[in-house]
C-alpha cells in the first residue's frame, strides 16, 4: 500500500510541476489559470463532495479527484505550453535569446 501511495505522490508532484510551470507561460490561458485556482480553492475549502468530517472517506475524494483534475488541466494545453512546462519541469530551463545570439557567434 505505502508503495503505491509513493508511486501516487510521484505523479501527483511532476504534475503539480508541470502546471506551475505552464501557468507561468506567456501565453497561458486564462481559463488554465482560473481551473487551477478553482482546484485549490476546492482543496482548501471545507466543502467538498464528500465532507473531510469523515476519516477516511472525507480525504479520500481530495485525493482522488485533484490529481485527475491536473492531469485533466495538462491533457487541454496548447501543445508548445505543454512543452515548454514538461522542459521546465524536467530540470532544463529554457534558452533565452542572448544565449542563443552567444551560441551563434561562438566558432565551431
Amino acid at each position: 500500500m505505502w508503495k503505491r501511495l509513493s508511486v501516487i505522490w510521484v505523479a501527483v508532484r511532476g504534475d503539480a510541476k508541470r502546471l506551475w510551470f505552464a501557468l507561468g507561460h506567456p501565453e497561458s490561458p486564462g481559463w488554465l489559470k482560473a481551473s487551477a485556482a478553482a482546484m485549490v480553492l476546492y482543496l482548501v475549502s471545507p466543502i467538498d463532495l464528500i465532507p473531510d468530517l469523515l476519516p477516511v472517506i472525507g480525504v479520500l475524494d481530495d485525493i482522488v479527484i485533484v490529481p485527475l483534475a491536473l492531469r485533466w488541466l495538462l491533457a487541454r494545453l496548447p501543445a508548445h505550453i505543454r512543452a515548454y512546462a514538461e522542459q521546465r519541469a524536467g530540470g532544463a530551463t529554457p534558452p533565452s535569446k542572448k544565449a542563443a545570439e552567444w551560441t551563434e557567434r561562438v566558432p565551431r
